[in-house]
């Protein structure tokens, strides 16, 4: 890791008007603990979970972010940017980027698209014409007004570390390698084995369903892989990751999911995530919304407008076709890849991996598919074997969207803003495995470097935790978190069409 250090005869306490002119001045400044942290613009592009991540907290306490999402000898190394320090409790600033301000590569400040404020959001729409301003202000800073206490989330916050610290204590932390992974692999062993088997006696049809169950069980262990939850050794751990999920798994890129993983943890980037034009999350998307993720207008046009009306109708089409959705993410994603200089951790070697990944899987599954011995059995064998696959899709959309996406502001703390944007999926232990832990969306969202074997006895303390808070810790039934996600998802007279309708935390 690259530094930009000052040396500790340099510090000094910063106001919060200091770190607003410094904000202004181009520098990237996140509060952790009492610390004021400068982050050099050459490590933004370098940071394993992209840039975005960090700019989302330039001018904000990413305390609990940070300690949740690194591991100990990162926070070491994170520790070497300190400039200052600053009185507590900070009262938040809004980072220019959630206003649609950027800094080019000639360190200027570029407008890439428009902020339109109502209540506590900050919307981003596609810039007008003559909407053009030489940089942001002092006022672009300054948060809408709150509507949530300052004290009580500053109290949710401490109870959050003394959480995390419990968490730490029982051990919770450490990788259930035998007793967590073992049974695993003896389930990939099966399933892949009887695919196999019924390959060889031509039952094809057979052959891909048990295919794709094996691919949704391995997602989750390249899922783990990705979170830095097997170990701590980041950029290996991410390049086995890249090879099992595009060498075995389903050919998805992984090289994207860092990025992806991490920033849709972010305040609002939620809605930056694209799922137009088939499913309209929030009715915000009536409205174009500017992706700062994709650089693009997310277009509400008529082809979506139209399939947004049915999108209770088609919403099961769309998940178990997800898989095709990977694909085309993925792909153009390492493509661009391939002519960019500034590539997270593990560069070339990664970059290498992950190719090298998807030509092995096409090499075998296109193999596969061509020993079927016809096209229509071939095209059969593709469509079974991917929608064998979606329950995973299906799982993760439950414990989103029947939740609240609307952005409360900076005021609200991590904890609260996860236990409000997550729920778990109830089911019997004996069948866990089947959603491979990853049901326990609350806690993981909450701890989400947690080995996912250790979700279970981490729910149990999130409970306690939420009950001394007087937080809502959601979870409902696979059947009835169903019908609630279809419920509001049904076109309505009264209001605007969308999947999600706002609820009270």
């Amino acid at each position: 890791m690259t530094t930009d250090t000052v040396s500790s005869t340099q510090e000094k306490s910063w106001s919060r008007e200091a770190v607003a002119a410094a904000i202004l001045g181009g520098e990237h400044l996140v509060v952790y603990h009492d610390r004021l942290l400068r982050i050099p613009a050459k490590w933004l592009e370098q940071h394993p979970g992209g840039a975005l991540s960090i700019l989302h907290f330039v001018g904000r306490d990413a305390t609990d972010e940070i300690d949740s999402y690194h591991p100990d000898h990162v926070l070491d190394l994170i520790r070497r940017y300190k400039v200052g320090t600053v009185v507590l409790p900070w009262r938040p600033l809004v980072p220019p980027v959630m206003s649609g301000w950027v800094r080019t590569s000639s360190n200027a400040w570029f407008n890439e698209a428009e902020a339109v404020r109502g209540g506590t959001e900050i919307l981003l729409v596609q810039k007008r014409p003559d909407g053009d301003a030489a940089a942001p202000t002092r006022d672009t800073l300054e948060p809408p007004p709150a509507t949530l206490s300052a004290e009580d989330q500053a109290r949710h916050s401490a109870a959050y570390k003394v959480l995390h610290k419990r968490v730490r204590d029982a051990g919770l932390y450490d990788t259930r390698y035998l007793t967590g992974y073992g049974p695993e692999v003896v389930r990939y062993v099966l399933l892949g084995s009887l695919s196999a088997y019924a390959y060889s006696h031509a039952w094809f049809l057979t052959s891909a369903l048990f295919l794709g169950l094996f691919w949704q069980q391995l997602t989750f262990t390249a899922h783990d892989l990705g979170h830095v939850s097997v170990t701590t050794t980041g950029p290996w751990t991410a390049s086995l990751a890249s090879l099992l999920r595009t060498g075995l798994a389903a050919s998805a890129s992984a090289g994207g999911s860092p990025t992806t993983t991490f920033t849709i943890w972010c305040p609002t980037t939620l809605l930056n995530i694209e799922h137009l034009p088939f499913i309209a999350i929030s009715p915000a998307f009536f409205d174009s919304l500017w992706s700062s993720y994709y650089k693009r207008t997310l277009h509400f046009d008529a082809f979506a407008r139209f399939f947004v009306q049915l999108q209770h109708r088609l919403f099961y089409v769309v998940l178990l076709l997800a898989r095709f959705n990977l694909y085309a993410n993925s792909y153009p994603f390492i493509l661009r890849k391939a002519f960019d200089t500034k590539r997270v951790r593990g560069g070339r070697w990664a970059w290498g991996l992950e190719v090298a990944g998807i030509v092995f899987f096409w090499c075998w599954f296109g193999r596969a598919l061509a020993g079927c011995g016809s096209w229509k059995m071939s095209l059969a064998y593709l469509l079974v074997s991917h929608v064998a696959a979606a329950p995973v899709h299906i799982q993760i959309v439950l414990s989103h969207f029947s939740m609240s996406t609307a952005d409360l502001g900076p005021t609200e703390s991590f904890a609260d803003r996860q236990m409000r944007t997550t729920t778990d999926v109830i089911c019997p232990e004996s069948i866990g495995w089947i959603h491979g832990g990853l049901q326990l969306q609350v806690t993981h969202h909450l701890f989400p470097r947690l080995p996912r074997h250790n979700l279970k006895a981490a729910s149990l303390l999130v409970k306690e935790f939420a009950a001394e808070q007087g937080l809502v810790y959601a979870e409902f039934g696979w059947i009835s978190g169903n019908q609630d996600v279809l419920g509001v998802s049904r076109a309505s007279p009264t209001r605007k069409l969308g999947l999600y309708e706002e609820k009270k935390a």
